[in-house]
């Protein structure tokens, strides 16, 4: 990932996939880092599979992570 980039979040699929509508909603291009997707495409496996991760400009860190901190996650 290129160092205007920073990681916020790595999780689960469906958890990704909310974060990601919220931050697009609010002008936020975020980029989804699939490792698991990347090595089966590759012809391997991953120690952690069906984790994403969700990486922002390091501009949008701080919007990003206040978005992020005010989902309420159901358990």
């Amino acid at each position: 990932m290129g160092a205007d980039y920073i990681k916020v979040f790595a999780g689960d699929s469906a958890k990704t996939k909310r974060i990601e509508l919220l931050l697009i909603k609010n002008g936020i291009r975020p980029i989804i880092k699939n490792e698991n997707e990347s090595a089966r495409l590759a012809g391997f496996g991953t120690p952690l599979p069906h984790i994403l991760e969700i990486y922002v400009n390091k501009d949008e860190e701080e919007k990003t992570l206040s978005l992020i901190s005010g989902i309420k996650w159901e358990e």
